[in-house]
């Protein structure tokens, strides 16, 4: 079975806004009907009633109630960076070899990889395409980028690794460029 990303795992940051807003902006994005899902799993986090209730059910389930999830500070700036960057993100897709896209999507298809393994793959692959690419703007804003322009990439590619691939480039965001992400919002 597949490695599946359980809702009390999603980030609730604005990470995952910017991330969303790229995917949902994005042009020649084959995954909508999976991304709105993806939504619906964003929009809620998961309350235990306590921590002996968390167990894995013979559903697969886990016990606990749903809750709305709070917005994030300054989460509409995020949605519209997100588009903005959605469009650069259209303009280097082209630049990414398919070769890079399906082995990427390769190391997502395997079984049990961790949370940590697959930050890496993208990071890997990240400073690569860096190194590569002829590339007008700054470091920070190029790796933001093209790690969102992957994401959309893998998925296109392998749908059904949409959330491993959501939490993993979210993870490469908030290891990596988490300073940045945070600075793009404007100063109250």
């Amino acid at each position: 079975m597949m490695n599946q990303v359980e809702r009390n795992d999603w980030p609730d940051t604005s990470t995952s806004v910017l991330l969303y807003s790229f995917l949902q902006h994005s042009r020649d994005c084959t995954f909508v009907s999976d991304l709105n899902c993806l939504k619906n799993e964003l929009l809620v986090s998961r309350i235990s009633d306590d921590d002996d209730d968390d167990e894995l059910q013979t559903d697969g389930n886990r016990c606990g109630r749903f809750q709305a999830r709070e917005e994030v500070p300054d989460e509409e700036i995020f949605r519209i960076i997100g588009a903005q960057l959605a469009e650069i993100g259209d303009k280097l897709t082209a630049e990414i070899e398919t070769s890079v896209i399906q082995n990427l999507a390769q190391h997502f298809r395997r079984e049990n990889m961790s949370k940590e393994v697959m930050t890496m793959q993208i990071s890997h692959v990240v400073q690569e395409l860096v190194r590569k690419m002829p590339l007008d703007m700054e470091k920070e804003k190029a790796m933001l980028v093209i790690s969102m322009a992957l994401a959309k990439k893998v998925v296109n590619s392998v749908p059904s690794l949409l959330q491993q691939v959501f939490n993993a480039t979210v993870n490469y965001i908030n290891q990596n460029l988490h300073d940045y992400v945070n600075n793009l919002a404007p100063e109250s």
